[in-house]
């Protein structure tokens, strides 16, 4: 049981739900219009791993402090999320946007070939994830989300 008093569990929990809850409205400021996708979707402002991984690290420093080696772990496991939404993920994610385009227009042309009147079926299929990584601004939101949403709760609790 002593998982349900685990603070830094928690608080990084806490994080990810109130990172992916937060996209909604910001996107309905930048878009008008509601995206409920956005809960259970990758990408987007702000980071909910980032959030995550520094809400994690700023519980293990205020509870074991910063000299400790559950935070040294904590915090280099959070440099390597970062680094990875960024890099690795974001790459990814910019070559899925041009394949969709490689499959939009290779399926433009079909139709101008011929008459196919699968369209429905076309419809039907998912595009590649486009939003797998993130800007680099949308992680350091969301890693600054992670370490003041950590403090204002230690505060509250503690």
């Amino acid at each position: 049981m002593d998982y349900l008093t685990n603070f830094p569990l928690w608080v990084a929990l806490f994080t990810i739900g109130f990172a992916q809850f937060i996209k909604v409205p910001l996107q309905y400021l930048a878009t008008k219009r509601f995206d409920w996708s956005l809960l259970t979707s990758t990408g987007g402002m702000p980071s909910s791993h980032s959030g995550a991984v520094t809400a994690l690290s700023t519980a293990i420093a205020l509870e074991e402090g910063v000299g400790s080696p559950l935070f040294a772990i904590s915090a280099i496991f959070g440099i390597i999320v970062m680094f990875d939404a960024t890099g690795v993920r974001r790459h990814a994610g910019e070559q899925a946007t041009v394949l969709n385009r490689l499959v939009t227009d290779f399926n433009k042309l079909v139709e101008e070939m011929k008459t196919w009147p699968k369209k429905e079926e076309q419809e039907k299929r998912k595009e590649l994830k486009e939003l797998l990584g993130h800007q680099p601004i949308e992680v350091f939101f969301g890693g600054l989300l992670g370490i003041i949403l950590t403090l204002i709760i230690h505060a509250i609790l503690y």
